[in-house]
C-alpha cells in the first residue's frame, strides 16, 4: 500500500495492508477522547499520508496528531474507536493501541489549532505559486511568440498548467484525503492536454518555419528557471503534504529541468544558426510533462 502512496524511505514497504471499506460511526460527541498508538513502522511522512487515508471519511471525523521520531499517533475521536482501531490495525505498520482517556477540551483545541494552522502555511505557499507561474506564463508565451521558440511556448503552456494546478490545489486545501487526491488527478488531466498542445505547436512550426531569437530564449529562460527555483523553496517543506502537494512538488520539479533546456537550446541556437535544437527542447518539455501528468494520475494519496 506504501509503494501506492509513492513512499521511498525504508520501512516504508507494508505488504498486506488493506483499506476497509469506509464506515460510519452512530450519534456522538465529536471529540470527546484521544486514543494513543504506537506505530514501529511509521517512519516517513509517506507512512503518516497512509493513516491518514485510513481514517478519512470516519465519521464523526477525527482530528490527528503525529509524532515520527517517536513513531506514535494520537486520535481524537468520539464514540467510534472500535472503527478508529480496526483502521489502525488493516494498515499493517504494527500499530498497537497503548490506550484510551477522555480528553480535555484544552487538548482538542490545540490539535484542531494545529491542523488549522497547516492549512493555512499550505495555502499561503500555493496562492505564491500561483501568481508567480501566472506571471510568468503571461511573460513567456508573449516573449515566446515574439522569438519565435517552440521551447519558450511549450514552457509558458507548462506554467499555464501549474496556476491552473495550484488554483486547484488551493481549492483542496483543509478537505479530505479524497478530495486532495481528486484535485491532483484533475491536474494531472490537465498537465496531459496541455502538453500535448505544446507538442503540437512544435509539429506546426516545423512544418511552417521558425527563427528562434537565442537571446530571448536565454534571458527569458534564466527569469523562468529562478522563478521556479523559488517555487521549489516555498514548497519544499510541504511536500509530503498530500496528493495535491505532491502534484505541485512534482510540477516545480519539473520545471526546472524544463528552465535549464531551453537556456541550453538557446546557447544552441547562438552557436550553430540551427531552429532545431528550439524544435528539439520544446519536443523534450512536451515529454517531461507528459511524464509529470503520468507521475501524477498514479498517486493514490
Amino acid at each position: 500500500m506504501s509503494e501506492l502512496w509513492g513512499g521511498g524511505c525504508q520501512g516504508g514497504k507494508t505488504p498486506g495492508a488493506s483499506v476497509p471499506p469506509k464506515q460510519t460511526a452512530g450519534p456522538a460527541a465529536q471529540h470527546t477522547y484521544v486514543s494513543e498508538y504506537r506505530v514501529p513502522g511509521m517512519d516517513c511522512p509517506s507512512e503518516e499520508g497512509l493513516i491518514r487515508m485510513v481514517l478519512d471519511g470516519i465519521e464523526p471525523r477525527v482530528l490527528l496528531e503525529f509524532d515520527l521520531p517517536g513513531r506514535q499517533v494520537r486520535v481524537f475521536h468520539g464514540a467510534n474507536a472500535a472503527i478508529i482501531k480496526e483502521r489502525m490495525l488493516s494498515v499493517g505498520l504494527g500499530a498497537t493501541l497503548v490506550k484510551t482517556s477522555p480528553v480535555l477540551e484544552e487538548e482538542v483545541a490545540r490539535a484542531r489549532d494545529l491542523e488549522e494552522t497547516a492549512a493555512q502555511v499550505e495555502a499561503g505557499i500555493l496562492k505564491w505559486l500561483l501568481a508567480i507561474n501566472g506571471v510568468m506564463f503571461g511573460v513567456e508565451i508573449t516573449v515566446g511568440w515574439l522569438a519565435q521558440s517552440t521551447g519558450l511556448i511549450a514552457d509558458s503552456l507548462d506554467m499555464f498548467a501549474d496556476a491552473a494546478v495550484y488554483g486547484v490545489a488551493l481549492y483542496a486545501v483543509g478537505r479530505s484525503v479524497r478530495t486532495k487526491l481528486r484535485a491532483a488527478h484533475f491536474s494531472g488531466w490537465l498537465q496531459l492536454v496541455l502538453a500535448l498542445g505544446a507538442l503540437a505547436e512544435v509539429g506546426r512550426r516545423l512544418v511552417f518555419g521558425s527563427e528562434p531569437v537565442s537571446g530571448l530564449m536565454m534571458g527569458f529562460g534564466l527569469l523562468a528557471l529562478t522563478a521556479n527555483v523559488w517555487c521549489l523553496v516555498l514548497i519544499s517543506r510541504n511536500r509530503h503534504g498530500g496528493a495535491h502537494m505532491k502534484a505541485s512538488w512534482i510540477f516545480s520539479a519539473n520545471d526546472v529541468i524544463a528552465n535549464l533546456g531551453v537556456i541550453l537550446a538557446g546557447a544552441l541556437v547562438a552557436w550553430t544558426g540551427s531552429r532545431y535544437p528550439d524544435l528539439i527542447i520544446g519536443v523534450i518539455i512536451g515529454l517531461i510533462v507528459l511524464n509529470g501528468a503520468r507521475r501524477i494520475l498514479q498517486l493514490r494519496n
